[in-house]
């Protein structure tokens, strides 16, 4: 297993996978260590595409991700999750209903939670039935500032005029 780091202007992202894929990318609250050594290649491209999008030149990840250690409920989340459009949006129920089990609210909200590769699998994208943001384990404001990278239009902040 292989670990990076990707400072951007959301924060730094800690990037960890092998040749298999990406395992996980988390934003951390520390600073990432002074001495590194270089990106491995398996992990350059994740670091790249990252960069890319948090600079709103990406829309779309092309990344191979290593899933293996999660349970085939939160992979079939986080496989629908991936197909949410860049600038778009989807409810916790609508997942449920996607996976034919209209109950399983709670256990899409907790697939999203415990989901390990934050940002490429955009669980940001997921927000309440009534619209309203909703749970997101980097905080509302930071899901916020994703959608609205994303859609400025829709999620972006109103002015102030005084």
């Amino acid at each position: 297993m292989h670990t990076t780091y990707c400072p951007t202007d959301f924060g730094c992202f800690e990037i960890k996978g092998s040749e298999q894929g990406i395992r996980s990318v988390k934003r951390i609250e520390e600073e990432p260590p002074k001495t590194q050594a270089p990106t491995p290649d398996c992990l350059q491209a994740c670091v790249t595409q990252l960069q890319a999008y948090f600079k709103g030149e990406l829309q779309d990840f092309d990344l191979v991700l290593d899933w293996s250690e999660s349970t085939e409920f939160n992979q079939s989340v986080w496989s629908i999750l991936r197909e949410i459009p860049y600038g778009r949006t989807t409810s916790y129920s609508a997942i449920a209903e996607q996976l034919n089990n209209p109950k399983a609210v709670r256990a899409v909200g907790l697939a999203n939670k415990y989901n390990p590769i934050a940002i490429i699998v955009p669980c940001h994208r997921v927000i309440a039935k009534n619209g309203d943001l909703q749970g997101y384990f980097y905080g509302l404001d930071m899901k916020r500032r994703l959608l609205e990278l994303e859609n400025p239009m829709s999620f972006g902040r109103q002015g102030e005029l005084f």
